[in-house]
């Protein structure tokens, strides 16, 4: 009977931190969504900049109750999250200046693909093992960006090259965030990297003009912000409640998100061509996941 309810507090675990996942992912894709509606209007760093007040407002108000801003970093981890923070600040201008001139379903799926380069760069510069089965992944899935990206042909949007640049700068912050020492409180990482976003996108925003403000702008880009802070709290909720194998296969629903909220908000369907490439990147990113449980299974204890 013990076995029994504990088998059955484990599918109840796994399919509530599912829920969370899901959750986390439709944070994202509000942000990305609502971001994306206020880009005909304002500049890339004004939207940006105001839209990350709001952020580091809300982490703020969390790092606070949480008592994370008494932490004090060591020097190796202050470099962590320094990297962490220029990584971030390199990810959102490259990602954003896609999804400002491309369908949002496209740019997402794209980014569908950070898994699989994550795993990639941990065997290259980490030298975490990788068997053949999983390289063979990584390369089909890549396949599989090409496919939607179509470079040379008639539907061939350079934009999505910036899409392509932005995983260098999200694999880079998560291997920093991967090295990050156990004591560094998740808040004050994600503050920390917040502050130099706002603060990046404060002096750029004195390169560029800034455009008139409407109140239908601030309601946007408040919803934005906080969006990517429930997306930020959902995920981390449901890293600590479900098991991970269960749980990070619903990261992949970032894209159902994207193709509901780019067709209601902004009427882009999807073509073919896009749906083809995304169904191989999603694929191949489980079948990686997959493998990696498996080996971490096989793994003997201690």
């Amino acid at each position: 009977m013990a076995a029994d309810a504990a088998g059955a507090a484990r599918i109840a675990d796994n399919a509530r931190g599912a829920a969370f996942m899901a959750l986390a992912m439709f944070g994202f894709s509000g942000n990305d969504a609502f971001l994306k509606s206020v880009s005909a209007d304002l500049a890339l760093s004004q939207a940006v900049f105001l839209r990350s007040l709001v952020t580091t407002a809300l982490i703020g108000v969390l790092a606070l109750s949480q008592g994370a801003l008494r932490f004090r970093p060591g020097r190796r981890d202050r470099g962590l999250i320094a990297l962490r923070s220029l990584a971030e600040i390199g990810g959102t201008v490259c990602f954003l200046t896609a999804l400002f001139n491309m369908p949002i379903a496209s740019a997402s799926a794209i980014l569908q693909s950070v898994p699989l380069a994550v795993t990639l760069a941990a065997a290259l510069f980490f030298g975490e093992p990788v068997g053949w089965r999983r390289y063979l992944a990584i390369g089909v899935g890549f396949a599989g960006v090409l496919l939607i990206i179509r470079p040379g042909s008639g539907g061939f949007n350079a934009y999505a090259l910036w899409a392509v640049a932005s995983i260098v700068f999200i694999v880079t912050r998560d291997l920093a965030t991967r090295r990050l020492s156990p004591e560094v409180p998740g808040p004050y990482a994600a503050l920390v990297t917040s502050v130099v976003l706002t603060a990046a996108a404060a002096l750029a925003g004195g390169y560029e003009d800034w455009r008139p403000v409407a109140a239908h702008h601030l309601g946007a880009l408040l919803v934005a912000g906080s969006c990517l802070v429930l997306g930020y709290l959902f995920g981390v909720k449901a890293m600590r409640t479900g098991e991970i194998g269960a749980v990070q296969p619903f990261r992949y629903t970032l894209l159902v998100w994207s193709m509901i909220l780019g067709i209601v908000m902004f009427g882009e369907w999807p073509d073919a061509w896009m749906l083809a490439g995304s169904a191989i990147v999603v694929g191949a990113g489980l079948f990686t996941l997959y493998r990696e449980r498996r080996v971490e299974q096989r793994r003997p204890a201690g």
